[in-house]
Formats: C-alpha cells, sequence, structure tokens
C-alpha cells in the first residue's frame, strides 16, 4: 500500500511500522525491537546529516552506510 509522506515525523512512522511489518522476527514478545530502534536511530542520524548540505553527495554516501548496514 503506497502513502505519500508529507512529513519527517510520517517518514519515521512508516520506516518504524515497515521495520517490524518487514522483520517480525526481530519483535520480541513484549513489543519491543531494539534491533528496529538501533535501524531507527541510524537512519535519522544519515537523515539528518544529509539535510546539511544542498548537495547529492551526501544522498549517496547515505545510500551506502544503509547499504552496509543491511548487508
Amino acid at each position: 500500500m503506497y502513502h505519500e509522506i508529507h512529513t519527517y515525523t510520517e517518514l519515521q512512522q512508516q520506516i518504524h511500522d515497515d521495520l517490524r511489518i518487514q522483520h517480525p522476527e526481530w519483535v520480541e514478545s513484549n513489543g519491543e525491537s531494539p534491533k528496529c530502534d538501533s535501524y531507527e536511530a541510524l537512519l535519522a542520524k544519515l537523515l539528518a546529516a544529509s539535510t546539511r548540505t544542498a548537495s547529492n553527495r551526501p544522498i549517496a554516501a547515505t545510500h551506502r552506510a544503509l547499504e552496509q548496514v543491511v548487508n
């Protein structure tokens, strides 16, 4: 299902939900997910770094960093 994202908060919520849907094995019986929380924190850090400049270069760096984490 496609949901258009309008705000950073909506993006965070979408990432939060999608990680838990895509990786239910990461969610503990009490609903906590340290692994998902870690990915969310890393992505937020990378996004913050990429918005500090108008250059496209940080976006590529963000993409590479995310690929390294996932792989």
